[in-house]
């Protein structure tokens, strides 16, 4: 049997303010394709369909547009909420979805009730694959119906799993087990696009509680990673942030036989529009023909001038249409530069070195001639309008 282990979907996400939707829609015929040409048996969706619990109408569409192609494929999906996700509206109709093979898992109740498949076409009497689906659990509101103490994400997925093992050492000899499950383990590498799971304290889960079984669907990082042979996160399919500007995106291939975990490999999605994350002085970037195969891209630009260019990000636009995000990074920060905003305030003379002072804080070069004028005059008008009342 082969599956097709994805997460972390976040469908109806901005990017800086650019919106998605067009790249997700390419994201589902990708996936679409995967299906097809893999001839894949089962989907796996292990957490944050939607980015917000309150998802748009246009997002629920494209949602239902995959879900639809993927039953006219005759392939199933088996899917949990995860900490973006609204549990309940997601798992929305799930008894009657069932029928049409759209599996979901986002009650604490259905911990311990998997989703079965025939490890071998043709042989519904023979092993099996149970796939358990364990939804981001939210400690302080399931420890209690889970008899965890205390609340914390260690303890509310151990109390899970031991719900699962014991379900699954009621099963017959030779199921092969998976589980999905939305959370943070420990080895995973994180990205800065993926919200915290905890508040006050570290919420990582120890790997070895996944151990014993044939293969473990990891949510919630968003970078495609193997903490080991049989426990992976797939990432999200597509980058949510310029710290994936270096991430291959796509899913994991993952074949399962009566005898274990076959093979996992890696299915891969590029985006129609790379990220690059530059860095420099504004002449350089605009002169060096190397940035020349970047530059359609959507950029990440961090200039180290030691002072701020004026029309900075209309004239990196010239060159990069698409830059989304601007810092300032000077690399020789100037004496004046390095004082605090309350030094400088003390020290100034006059109104006018006050407010040159304030231009020169906040954008880290000093005001020239014509910009002295301008103060010059705003202020000649502000003592004039005093004196008349």
């Amino acid at each position: 049997m082969k599956l097709l282990h994805t997460s972390d979907w976040h469908l109806g996400r901005s990017f800086h303010g650019v919106g998605t939707l067009p790249a997700q829609r390419r994201f589902a015929d990708q996936l679409l394709a995967t299906v097809a040409e893999e001839r894949v048996d089962v989907v796996l969706l292990a957490g944050d369909v939607y980015d917000r619990a309150l998802p748009n109408v246009d997002v629920v569409n494209l949602f239902d547009d995959i879900l639809a192609r993927l039953n006219a494929a005759g392939v199933p999906i088996v899917v949990t909420s995860g900490n973006h996700d609204s549990a309940t509206r997601l798992g929305f109709g799930g008894r009657i979805m069932e029928r049409a093979g759209v599996h979901l898992r986002t009650r604490t109740a259905d911990l311990a009730t998997p989703v079965l498949f025939p490890l071998e076409a043709g042989s519904p009497d023979g092993p099996q694959l149970a796939v358990y689906g364990i939804p981001y659990l939210e400690p302080r509101l399931v420890a209690g119906g889970l008899d965890a103490e205390p609340a914390s994400h260690f303890a509310v997925t151990e109390a899970a799993l031991k719900l699962i093992r014991a379900d699954l050492a009621g099963r017959a000899d030779g199921t092969a087990s998976v589980v999905l499950a939305h959370t943070f383990a420990s080895g995973g590498i994180t990205s800065a696009s993926e919200r915290e799971l905890a508040v006050g304290g570290v919420g990582a889960v120890p790997l070895d509680l996944f151990d014993g079984f044939t293969y473990t669907a990891l949510g919630h990082l968003h970078g495609r990673q193997k903490l080991s042979e049989s426990v992976r996160y797939s990432g999200s399919p597509l980058p949510y942030s310029f710290s994936e500007a270096a991430h291959a995106k796509g899913a994991w291939l993952v074949e399962i036989t009566a005898d274990g975990l076959k093979e996992v490999r890696r299915a891969d999605w590029p985006a129609e529009r790379p990220l690059s994350v530059l860095r420099g002085r504004l002449a350089d970037l605009l002169a060096d023909p190397q940035w020349q195969p970047v530059e359609e891209n959507y950029c990440q630009v961090t200039l180290t001038d030691d002072d701020r260019p004026a029309n900075a990000m209309e004239r990196l636009r010239a060159r990069f249409p698409n830059t989304l995000v601007l810092m300032f990074e000077p690399e020789n920060a100037r004496d004046a530069a390095a004082r605090s905003y309350s030094q400088r305030v003390s020290a100034a003379v006059d109104e006018l070195d006050l407010c040159c002072g304030f231009l020169d804080h906040v954008r880290h070069r000093p005001a020239d001639d014509g910009e002295q004028a301008v103060l010059r005059g705003a202020l000649a008008s502000v003592h004039a309008q005093e004196a008349a009342l």
